[in-house]
């Protein structure tokens, strides 16, 4: 499919003023109907400024850091505070609050009305993909803020300092500005990129999901299943590769070209020694969620797990997720463990030599990140992170229907589909027999299948455990403890030559019920006095 979107946006970077920041530092009157919105060409153009920023590509890379599942080092970079439970609204927390996408989707849903299509449908399709887009920043806001302004287009600052909608009516503009959308999109989008019916309902599905209105969830799953645009890859590792970025498993990602319009970010998540930052990283906490590949928990009575290579016999996706100490990597043996690495012409380990570019936790992303000669430069990749797939469109669907009507052969079917796509068994129908259990399993089943896509955080929130408790309560009071050990170049098996001797404290994390939103920046309150700042801050 014709790569338009990420030409376009390219062509903007080059002339130097991108679309967005044209609407938001243009006077008033350079953005007159009378001059800017007179042909569908200029409401192509305004189309594409929507685009520019429009999803979030950075969250989707650093937010597992707020969960169990990851950790940022580089307090700067706005995730650790999250992780740790030490936010305040003079921090330096990651930054939501901004309302700068959804003033030009208002004024692009204002504008283009007055522009005359020879298709009314072209029309209506540009404007039910606005509409996504100002709906996904919504949902952004909501899920993170707890209720944030509907805001409209506004001639003044004064105009703009407006108090927050609660949550629940956020919510309700949300799946408002949805159901109108999606009739007017187009069941595929005209090239990669843009968005269409799938993109829209994906968005739904998450919403409904992350509120628990379960029926709708399902619903909106089950219309994205029904539109036979989309299935599971059959690797699962090449889904994260460039290779795979036409994948039919992926609904929507993130667009970049490694000439005109690249993606830096995934040089920082490189180890020190391959000349990255580590600035996110995965935990120990996420290997020891994945079952054996007998299909047991590694705690389960004859699972085979052994804690001195707590690497070996497990569920394929971990190594398709996670670079792991003591596995093959660019021609050598990955040692993250040792202070010295034997292999080494210069005496040290980069990897592990104490310097704030080396994970704390022994462990790198594989995901988007291997193999590394993928990219001919890491800090000017064509990576594109992506935001929905059809994998959790299968375990939103499962997730719900099982709340809904409890354990059946669909979500079991479902379920095997994504765990045989990687060469795991079947779900174990006598195990996961009753709705509390297969709840347990699909859990699970979610967390290691998009363990680094920015989701988890999200999910043990909203998750309850049985006394109504927020199950971020109990996985995030706790410590961060990283592995020790050495490695064993003799051994010939990847997932063994790693030699785990113990553990030591990366740092102390703590999670209040107040964490579940984030605190509203100082700054902004200050300089709109009608914001009220969220309990607990």
């Amino acid at each position: 499919m014709k790569r338009l979107l990420v030409y376009m946006l390219s062509g903007m970077t080059i002339l130097g003023t991108s679309c967005s920041d044209f609407l938001d530092t243009a006077p008033l009157d350079a953005l007159s109907p009378a001059t800017t919105w007179k042909t569908e060409t200029d409401a192509e153009k305004f189309l594409i400024g929507c685009y520019d920023g429009w999803a979030d590509e950075t969250g989707i890379l650093y937010w597992d850091c707020a969960s169990d599942f990851g950790f940022n080092f580089h307090a700067h970079e706005g995730w650790r505070e999250i992780g740790a439970g030490t936010m305040s609204s003079t921090g330096n927390v990651a930054d939501y609050y901004s309302f700068g996408m959804i003033r030009r989707c208002n004024d692009f849903i204002k504008n283009i009305e007055s522009v005359e299509f020879a298709d009314t449908n072209k029309k209506n399709d540009m404007i039910g993909q606005v509409k996504t887009i100002r709906a996904y920043q919504y949902f952004t806001k909501n899920w993170l803020y707890g209720g944030v302004p509907i805001i409209d287009s506004y001639e003044t600052a004064e105009e703009a300092k407006v108090p927050r909608n609660t949550e629940e009516e956020v919510k309700k503009f949300i799946y408002d500005e949805l159901d109108a959308a999606i009739p007017m999109l187009n069941d595929a989008p005209k090239a990669s990129g843009y968005i269409a019916k799938g993109t829209a309902l994906a968005l739904k599905m998450r919403t409904a999901l992350f509120y628990s209105d379960f029926q709708l969830a399902k619903d909106a799953a089950k219309a994205i299943i029904d539109l036979g645009q989309y299935g599971l890859d059959p690797s699962f590792e090449n889904l994260f590769m460039v290779a795979g970025q036409n994948s039919k498993e992926i609904i929507a990602a993130v667009q970049h070209d490694e000439n005109l319009y690249s993606n830096w970010t995934i040089a920082t998540m490189y180890n020190n020694g391959d000349g990255g930052w580590s600035s996110m990283v995965p935990t120990q906490n996420l290997i020891d969620t994945y079952e054996m590949s007998n299909g047991l928990t590694k705690e389960e009575a004859g699972s085979g797990y052994d804690a001195k290579h707590p690497f070996a016999n497990r569920d394929p996706r971990m190594a398709m997720t996670v670079l792991y100490p003591g596995m093959d990597w660019n021609g050598k043996v990955l040692n993250t463990l040792d202070k010295i690495d034997p292999t080494l012409e210069k005496p040290g380990n980069p990897n592990n030599d104490g310097s704030n570019n080396c994970s704390k936790t022994r462990l790198t992303w594989a995901k988007y990140l291997a193999p590394m000669d993928q990219y001919n430069d890491v800090w000017a990749t064509n990576c594109q992170p992506i935001i929905f797939r059809y994998a959790e469109v299968l375990l939103s669907y499962a997730e719900a229907e099982n709340e809904l009507n409890g354990p059946s052969a669909e979500i079991y079917g479902m379920l095997d589909q994504i765990r045989e796509r990687v060469g795991m068994p079947k779900v174990d129908r006598n195990k996961y027999s009753s709705k509390d259990k297969l709840r347990e399993l699909i859990r699970r089943e979610r967390g290691v299948e998009l363990a680094g896509e920015g989701l988890r955080r999200q999910d043990i929130i909203r998750w309850k455990d049985t006394s109504g408790k927020m199950v971020a309560e109990t996985v995030m009071n706790a410590e961060l403890r990283a592995i020790i050990g050495t490695i064993d170049y003799e051994e010939k098996d990847p997932t063994k030559r790693a030699v785990i001797t113990g553990n030591e404290l990366i740092e102390e994390r703590m999670f209040k019920p107040f964490h579940r939103y984030l605190p509203i920046k100082q700054d902004y309150i200050r300089k709109n006095d009608q914001l009220k700042q969220n309990a607990g801050y």
